[in-house]
């Protein structure tokens, strides 16, 4: 059977978080429950270091603006960590060149990636941090849910996660035009002086056209 499914699967997944996907594979293969797993996955040290970093994930990623942050910095570590794990599934199992593999898994992590940090931009412009856990903790359970499937169950995950990421690419899409109006409305109001530095009332002329309002002083 061809690992193509299962590359696509771990290159979405890991796009989302590959530190997950390593340590969760790493523990399937090293705990005798899924001979699918390529045993440089499995080696103590990578598992030690994928727990650390996938703790650090998951406080970092619930936290507003650290996480895109950390989206940011990780806009180069999530594709390369999708392209390695391919191209080690691929030469565990020998049914795709390890190269074509780690292409597939490396451009689909960086589409997954992608989709990630656009729509958490889109959920920091609200100034509540429940959005931001909420959001995180489906992220993780669903990396989760969709990687263990893919060991068992490729293809149903492939098609899972390929409808995923059309989905989630189609909603940054949409949600790109109302990032796009409130960076346009933040710059207009630190243009203006803001709603409340110095007295200024919003961005909007005076009674005679020629600038601003000014709020009434207080008495």
């Amino acid at each position: 059977m061809s690992v193509l499914p299962l590359v696509f699967t771990s290159g979405w997944a890991s796009g989302i978080n590959a530190y997950a996907v390593v340590l969760l594979m790493g523990l399937l293969g090293a705990t005798g429950v899924s001979d699918e797993v390529p045993p440089s996955l499995e080696r103590t040290d990578v598992l030690v270091a994928a727990a650390v970093l996938f703790l650090c994930e998951v406080v970092a990623d619930k936290i507003p603006y650290v996480d895109s942050v950390w989206d940011v910095v990780h806009t180069f570590v999530r594709p390369v960590a999708g392209a390695v794990v391919a191209a080690l599934l691929a030469g565990h199992q020998g049914s795709l060149p390890e190269l074509a593999a780690g292409a597939v898994g490396g451009s689909t992590a960086l589409a997954s990636h992608l989709v990630k940090a656009g729509t958490r931009m889109a959920v920091n412009t609200s100034p509540e941090p429940v959005s931001n856990i909420v959001l995180s903790t489906v992220e993780d359970l669903g990396v989760a849910a969709i990687v263990v499937l893919a060991l068992f169950h490729p293809v149903v995950a492939a098609a899972l996660a390929a409808t995923l990421l059309v989905l989630g690419l189609a909603a940054v899409v949409f949600l790109f035009s109302r990032i796009r109006r409130f960076h346009r409305r933040w710059k207009e109001r630190r243009r203006t002086g803001g709603g409340s530095r110095g007295g200024w009332r919003g961005g909007g002329a005076g009674p005679d056209g020629s600038g601003p309002t000014r709020a009434p002083a207080a008495t």
